[in-house]
């Protein structure tokens, strides 16, 4: 028998990116011989950060009224109500919002998150057109490309690339280019931003703002790796936000991945919608992340563990794994981009000989496992040689790792450079 899939069947089992990548990790880690993971974005099993989850799981243990809330009740469509709560009150008091759970929607996991957002604003409506979301920035989150039901929701532009000292640059938006004449359901930007590391300054957030409301649509700022939680930034930056912005949020980058929480704050009229989107797809979202966490998000000591714990670790990774790349390429022709944020360096080849996806078969076939640059490009059409000159290379993993992985990858491309 042969089988026949929808328009909507055949969209999401097509080859993409995103599935490339979980495909390669999850073969990777059945491996016999295990690859050297430097490719990934699962966060750095940070040991004080699972001492702390292993005491919170133990305190629901010893509760039956928190341990039946985590595992034998459905939550609220919107979310697990008390976390909900409590975070609407941290928010309120870190940045002087006046926020309540009506602001507040849970998701099963970031990815489901901008799957429901970006489908409920942009495509077809029923007027005839079909407004798409514009991200002023690319390269981009690798998971926006394919989230479309309807096909390709995005519209994107190059940025300026600003050259700057000890062989780093620095994407900035070019607003001059921005497509602002065609018809928008949104603006979208991550900050700090996956693959780049970079983070839009306040000025930037401030223009694309404005620029979302004259044109009357939503500002969605992906906040996975910002502030409050888990606060993964290297440079200043300032959490904004007002009734026309849609703040996304995760509990995956404190080092929860495994309990897919993905967290949107917005106005009212849009978390009813993704309310009633959630009950429709999945009756309720889970809870063990929520009842997990919200004894920390209460007290505030998920911002002060953010503060005084992640952040220091993953600079201290991020100055290490810059300082093994730089030894690696040094007499090469490359750049890095400023590491502002985030869990990745961004690796631009300007004289690579071969595309970056050549490369990444290249380093796959020796072990190392990375992303070619390429899929980071979602909605721009043009031919640029730079989205096949760069590599997004993560330093999350085991220390000995990461340094045989960038040795490896230094080694690699001075074969490549010397044929």
């Amino acid at each position: 028998m042969t089988l026949e899939f929808s328009s909507f069947g055949r969209r999401f089992t097509e080859p993409t990116g995103t599935r490339e990548l979980m495909e390669d990790l999850g073969a990777a880690m059945a491996a016999d011989t295990p690859a050297m993971m430097l490719g990934g974005g699962n966060p750095a099993h940070i040991p004080g950060m699972l001492a702390v989850f292993r005491e919170e799981f133990a305190a629901i243990l010893d509760s039956e009224r928190e341990f039946r809330r985590m595992v034998a009740d459905y939550a609220d469509p919107a979310g697990e109500q008390s976390f909900r709560q409590a975070l609407a009150a941290l928010l309120n008091r870190e940045h002087g919002w006046s926020l309540g759970p009506e602001n507040i929607a849970l998701t099963a996991g970031s990815q489901s998150g901008f799957f429901l957002l970006f489908n409920l604003l942009a495509g077809p409506r029923p007027d005839g057109s079909s407004p798409r979301v514009l991200l002023p920035l690319t390269p981009e989150y690798i998971g926006y490309a394919d989230q479309g039901i309807s096909g390709d929701l995005f519209v994107s532009r190059r940025p300026l690339i600003e050259l700057l000292p000890d062989r780093q640059f620095k994407y900035r938006v070019d607003f001059d280019r921005l497509p602002v004449d065609q018809p928008l359901a949104a603006i979208c930007v991550s900050r700090p931003t996956n693959p780049t590391g970079n983070v839009l300054t306040d000025d930037e957030v401030a223009r694309l703002s404005a620029l979302a409301a004259a044109r009357d649509v939503p500002f969605i700022i992906d906040n996975a790796y910002g502030l409050p939680f888990p606060r993964i930034l290297f440079t200043g930056a300032s959490l904004v936000r007002d009734e026309n912005t849609v703040l996304c949020m995760s509990l995956s980058k404190l080092g929860l991945p495994g309990v897919r929480t993905g967290i949107v704050v917005a106005r009212p009229e849009i978390i009813d919608a993704l309310a009633g989107m959630n009950a429709v797809t999945s009756l309720a979202v889970g809870s063990v992340g929520p009842v997990l966490l919200r004894r920390l998000v209460e007290t505030g000591r998920i911002t002060q563990l953010s503060r005084e714990l992640i952040q220091p670790f993953y600079r201290q990774r991020m100055e290490q794994a810059l300082g093994w790349l730089h030894a690696a390429l040094d007499g090469l022709d490359y750049r890095v981009h400023k590491p502002e944020g985030a869990l990745f360096l961004w690796l631009w080849l300007p004289g690579l000989p071969i595309s970056s996806s050549e490369l990444y078969q290249r380093l796959k076939a020796r072990g190392v496992m990375v992303l070619s640059g390429h899929h980071f490009f979602p909605g721009l059409d043009d031919d640029w040689p730079h989205r096949q000159q760069c590599l997004r290379i993560t330093y999350c993993r085991e220390e000995e790792v990461v340094q045989r992985g960038i040795r490896l990858l230094g080694e690699e491309l001075r074969a490549l450079f010397r044929a």
